[in-house]
């Protein structure tokens, strides 16, 4: 997500700002030989602050406090496709600083992130938590992705066994619905779920994106060890109810796309446009009528890492780890340098004076648009039918 075309100049370019760690990495998709050396140098001279360190409990899971998406590293928004030995560098290096979270889904490839995680977990997998999810109807032969939903029982069980041998695995630690089956009734999900976690194949489960009635029905059945939702200085919606839902029912919450796709990191201003593929480029919040006045909000998140001496990626996600202390952000990253920035976040401490200055301030921020386009969003918040 790190690779940008600027439309003034026509270059592409790497505008994530690295002050803290000293490196600068420009072109970054342009010079992959470069960059890699760059981001070997950053890992051997890695310091104390690119350590997560702490811990935390989604339900009665525990997991480091920050995670690592894996999402893009079969194919980046920009279309790129990664380097997959260094892929397996980054993850292999995240749980040696610390990191013990790593999220998939079959989704993504689909299939090939599963694969690229379980190749680089081999030698560490019993020392670390893997998420994935199911739900898309995807071909399990194929890897086809056929029209809507498929959370059918039948076929549940089935997406299980091929992610289990796809993560080289005997097992799932935390399995999410990835949305919500407006056919199928979440009591036969969970049911589903129950029988893979009595076979020992599942250990945990999770919903992402669900309606609210839904979690509380399968939550009644089965305890719900997290939510995964959107969720970030950009995207607030999760704190209206989602999120009060969790507190009240002891359920853990993963933000997913935690930066913002790339803009909280300042990677990106009023010229950026995206490259042709890059979902960013149809969601209008980042759009040339909208990015301009969004950018305050960048602008806010600068002025308060010069304050705490981080940068705009490791206040963002330290904001989210002051909201609660069951929110594990993931996110995700095809760099190395990046990745250990990120863990920097878990260094970065608010006292309480400071997040009620932070949140009044950003309550002066209207970021304009929508967080997703239509024909995805529809998939948010659905409840699953009666039973």
């Amino acid at each position: 997500m790190e690779t940008i075309t600027n439309k003034k100049t026509g270059t592409i370019f790497n505008r994530r700002d690295f002050f803290k760690t000293g490196l600068v990495l420009a072109g970054g998709a342009m010079l992959p030989t470069a960059c890699k050396t760059a981001a070997s140098a950053t890992s051997a001279n890695s310091s104390s602050k690119e350590i997560v360190t702490t811990r935390r409990k989604l339900g009665n899971l525990e997991v480091s406090n920050i995670g690592l998406g894996v999402q893009n590293m079969s194919r980046k928004y920009t279309t790129e496709v990664p380097s997959r030995p260094e892929m397996h560098h980054i993850i292999r290096t995240a749980y040696d600083h610390g990191v013990t979270l790593f999220d998939a889904a079959e989704a993504y490839g689909p299939f090939e992130v599963e694969r690229i995680l379980g190749e680089a977990l081999v030698p560490i997998r019993n020392k670390v938590v893997i998420e994935t999810k199911f739900g898309w109807n995807i071909d399990q032969n194929t890897g086809q992705r056929l029209p809507g939903l498929n959370s059918r029982p039948d076929h549940i069980k089935v997406v299980v066994e091929g992610m289990l041998k796809r993560l080289r695995t005997d097992r799932v630690d935390l399995l999410y619905q990835h949305r919500v089956d407006p056919a199928v009734p979440i009591e036969d999900v969970v049911g589903a779920i129950k029988d893979l976690i009595t076979a020992g194949k599942v250990l945990h489960y999770g919903l992402s994106e669900p309606g609210l009635q839904t979690v509380r029905r399968a939550h009644a059945i089965h305890p719900v060890t997290a939510i995964q939702n959107e969720y970030s200085l950009i995207w607030r919606g999760p704190e209206e109810a989602v999120i009060p839902l969790c507190e009240e029912l002891g359920i853990g919450f993963v933000p997913w796309s935690p930066l913002g796709v790339g803009f909280l990191t300042g990677a990106i201003d009023a010229n950026t446009r995206f490259a042709p593929g890059d979902i960013r480029g149809a969601e209008s919040r980042f759009s040339p009528e909208n990015l301009p006045s969004n950018l305050v909000l960048v602008d806010l998140i600068k002025k308060w890492g010069t304050q705490k001496e981080a940068t705009p990626a490791q206040i963002a996600l330290a904001w989210l780890l002051a909201q609660k202390p069951w929110i594990v952000p993931i996110p995700g990253t095809t760099q190395m340098a990046h990745m250990l920035e990120n863990n920097g976040a878990d260094a970065v401490r608010f006292t309480s004076d400071e997040i009620k200055q932070f949140n009044t301030e950003l309550s002066q921020i209207e970021f304009k648009g929508e967080r997703l386009p239509q024909m995805v969003l529809q998939f948010s918040g659905v409840e699953a039918p009666a039973k």
